[in-house]
């Protein structure tokens, strides 16, 4: 029996179960994206499974929110000390920073649209997905899991919750790069020396610039996986309801309408 992949006769797919995570089509939000995008440049593209834009665009956030030091601007802004932002900002870096990071949010707006309507177009072609993939070095399927599961051990440690559901580059990002964070920005001493009661000690230890991007990283990660759990028992329960229908439904049977 021939793969779904190998029907030449579809155009769209709803989903791929790859080996490293399984990639698929659903309605989303075009505004609840752009909100991520403003947040942080490349998130909105990574929730659309646009790994390499995304890739891309996070990382020029921090190549150039470093040169030109917006996040120390935030902080001296968000305490009041507007002078102290004004003069940490660097100019040259501030021009290239604001081109982009438009860019950014237009582009997973634009996205989001254009992959919406790709769903409403596969949905309608009702094509087969392959829910088994099974590999030397690795093994993928579709299957039901808990939401809140998958958000819980993201709130443990960013980067769990996408290992739980089985999306390993969105593990990789997620995980390698709070641990990055939370190293940059002295996190953890800061909260070792809070527990200890040693408040100032904490404030002299941190570093403010990195510890702003903590916040956005950890909730995105949440955020990331409890929707993408959402989204693949959907697929599971219409996978399994077409299975059902081709192999052990006759077609002549009439669903009974109660009176």
């Amino acid at each position: 029996m021939d793969h779904p992949e190998q029907n030449t006769s579809v155009r769209r797919y709803l989903a791929h179960v790859g080996l490293f995570g399984t990639t698929q089509l659903h309605l989303r939000n075009p505004y609840i994206i752009v909100g991520w995008s403003l947040l942080f440049p490349g998130f909105g593209h990574l929730l659309l499974s646009k790994y390499v834009r995304g890739y891309l665009l996070f990382i020029w956030e921090i190549f150039v929110n470093v040169n030109a030091h917006v996040n120390l601007a935030l902080f001296y802004s968000f305490t009041g000390r507007f002078e102290m932002a004004k003069d940490v900002l660097d100019i040259n870096w501030v021009l290239l920073y604001i081109p982009t990071y438009l860019f950014a949010v237009w582009d997973s707006y634009r996205t989001t649209v254009d992959l919406n309507l790709q769903y409403i177009l596969a949905s309608r072609e009702d094509a087969e997905v392959k829910m088994f993939n099974i590999d030397s070095i690795e093994i993928n399927y579709l299957d039901k899991r808990k939401p809140w599961i998958a958000l819980a051990w993201s709130a443990l440690m960013p980067g769990l919750g996408q290992i739980y559901i089985h999306r390993i580059p969105s593990a990789l990002f997620s995980m390698g790069w709070f641990i990055i964070m939370a190293y940059l920005s002295k996190l953890l001493p800061a909260i070792h020396y809070t527990l200890l009661g040693q408040f100032e000690l904490a404030k002299s230890v941190v570093d403010a610039h990195w510890l702003l991007n903590i916040p956005c990283i950890y909730f995105w990660c949440m955020y990331e996986a409890y929707v993408n759990t959402v989204e693949n028992n959907k697929i599971y329960d219409w996978e399994q309801s077409k299975f059902l229908k081709k192999h052990y439904q006759n077609k002549n049977f009439r669903m009974p309408f109660a009176r």
